[in-house]
Parts: C-alpha cells; sequence; structure tokens
C-alpha cells in the first residue's frame, strides 16, 4: 500500500477514538485561563448584571486615626455580599473609584477605605508602613459590621500594593479563617514591599503559602514589572499544596486594564477589564453564597 494512502487511514483511524465535543482545539495552560468553552463551543454568552449604583462616604476609626472610605452598593435597598477594595500606591484616587463603582454594579456591597490619607501618607509610597495593615483590617470588620449585607463574611478585592495588604490581613491577621471567603487581586505585589531586592525579584511573600481561601488572580502578558515572575511562583506554590488557585494572563495586555486613563490604554484594555470584573464577580459570588 503506497505510503500516502497509509497515512490516511491512519489519520482517519485515530480520528474516530476522538470525541469531537472535547476537543480543545489547541493547547491549554494558564496563558488561556481567558478561554471561554460556553462562549467557543455553544456561542453562549454572559449576560451582565447591570445594577444602578449609590455611593457615599463615611469614616472608621483605627488607633486614633479616622479613615475616610468609600461605600458603594446596587441602589436597590436590598442586601449584597460584602467585598473589601484593597486599592495600590496611588491610594484611592478619581480612576480607583470608577473601579470601585462597577464592581458595585455587579451586586456588591463594596467598601474602599483610603488608608494613606487617614496616616497622612503621600500617595505612591515607595517603604510599606506595617501599620497600615491593621488599618485594613478595620476596615473588615467595619465592613462586616454593617447591615446593609447578606452574610458575615467578606471577599478581599484589590490590586498592585493591594494585594500585600489583603494577604497580610488574610494570612497574619488570620481573617481568612474568620471573615474572609476569598482573595481576588490584579497584578498584585505579592512581596513586603521592604524587603531587600533580591527577595523581589526571586522570592514571594512567605505568608502566600498559608494562603487557604479560594484566590483568584488577573496579570497581563506583558505586565511590564518584575512582579509578574513572583506571582506566576506564588501560584505555583498555592496550587503544590493543592490549594485553590486560578491565574489568568490575558494576551497582548500590560498592566492597563482599567486602571490607567484611556489615553495609554489599549482596547485590549478594555477587553480584558470587562472580562476581569465579570470573572470576579462570579467568583465572589460563588463564594459568598
Amino acid at each position: 500500500m503506497p505510503a500516502r494512502l497509509m497515512r490516511f487511514f491512519a489519520a482517519t483511524l485515530a480520528f474516530c477514538f476522538v470525541d469531537a465535543s472535547a476537543q480543545d482545539f489547541g493547547y491549554r495552560d494558564d496563558a488561556h485561563d481567558w478561554h471561554d468553552d460556553a462562549w467557543w463551543m455553544e456561542g453562549t454568552l454572559d449576560e451582565p448584571a447591570n445594577r444602578p449604583v449609590e455611593v457615599n462616604w463615611t469614616e472608621y476609626e483605627h488607633e486614633g486615626y479616622s479613615f475616610p472610605v468609600m461605600v458603594a452598593r446596587p441602589a436597590d435597598g436590598e442586601r449584597h455580599p460584602a467585598v473589601l477594595f484593597g486599592h495600590g500606591r496611588r491610594g484611592l484616587d478619581d480612576l480607583i473609584q470608577l473601579h470601585v463603582k462597577r464592581l458595585a454594579a455587579r451586586g456588591f456591597v463594596v467598601v474602599a477605605p483610603d488608608l494613606y490619607i487617614g496616616r497622612f501618607i503621600a500617595t505612591h509610597p515607595i517603604e510599606h508602613d506595617y501599620a497600615t495593615e491593621g488599618d485594613f483590617n478595620a476596615a473588615l470588620d467595619f465592613l462586616l459590621a454593617r447591615d446593609d449585607i447578606r452574610e458575615r463574611k467578606a471577599c478581599v478585592y484589590s490590586h498592585t500594593r493591594g494585594g500585600y495588604y489583603a494577604l497580610k490581613v488574610a494570612v497574619s491577621l488570620a481573617r481568612q479563617e474568620a471573615g474572609l471567603a476569598c482573595y481576588v487581586s490584579y497584578y498584585p505585589h505579592l512581596q513586603d514591599p521592604n524587603a531587600p531586592e533580591a527577595m523581589q525579584v526571586y522570592r514571594y511573600a512567605p505568608e502566600i503559602e498559608q494562603l487557604a481561601i479560594p484566590t483568584l488572580i488577573f496579570v497581563g502578558e506583558n505586565e511590564q514589572y518584575q512582579r509578574a515572575r513572583g506571582i506566576h511562583m506564588a501560584v505555583d506554590a498555592l496550587r503544590a499544596q493543592k490549594r485553590p488557585a486560578q491565574l489568568v494572563v490575558y494576551p497582548g495586555v500590560g498592566r492597563g486594564f482599567d486602571f490607567r486613563p484611556p489615553a495609554v490604554r489599549t482596547f485590549a484594555d478594555d477587553l480584558a477589564a470587562r472580562d476581569a470584573i465579570q470573572r470576579a464577580a462570579r467568583f465572589m459570588h460563588e463564594h459568598l453564597k
């Protein structure tokens, strides 16, 4: 039998043993976690929850300091799941406040404290003030004491340095055992900002290995800072311990998402921002049932 004919029959036989409905149409790994089987196979699009949002400002006290806090929630008078928002080095500026509103529109009561104003810290600090970890923990108590939340648990949601605050509150202050149901973060700084350079480059914060609550992290494929290495190593460490950790890597995306102004964002950033917030909303609703 000619060689070409033999190859044809071999390929045909192999195909007969493949369930076409289960084909992945390509290799899948973390870099493809954005892939949606329901959309690809069935043409299904998620229907986002779009709720009108009301915003008010209040404050809470901790260790003699007063911290302003933004509260965004659906404007329906109903109780909703609780989310604690942790800002990064920029503080709780106007652009970050827009993200807080977008999150609340997905059906959450979101409490977002300004940790820097409370302690008279200028925005974009280089050094980390360890006292802010306790301040963020006090914000969780403030959130869980509200009468408009559905359960006495919350998810902590953050970006950049806020990811480190969230990690410390969850692990060092033991709130993953009393108050926190899940951890969500965009390109988090998963190392003590005061640690030496080598630790920043080659290690992650040891608290990562004690993080036990379900974890979801977003990062762009083109993340321009060394932080991406630590994120991947940290998620690998969690998975090695069989901890529930997900990492979504968006192709063609740097640090934009929607945490930077339109002038420096791209269409890929916009797609990633919309996809990430819907994934985060599904994840948090699931763990705050």
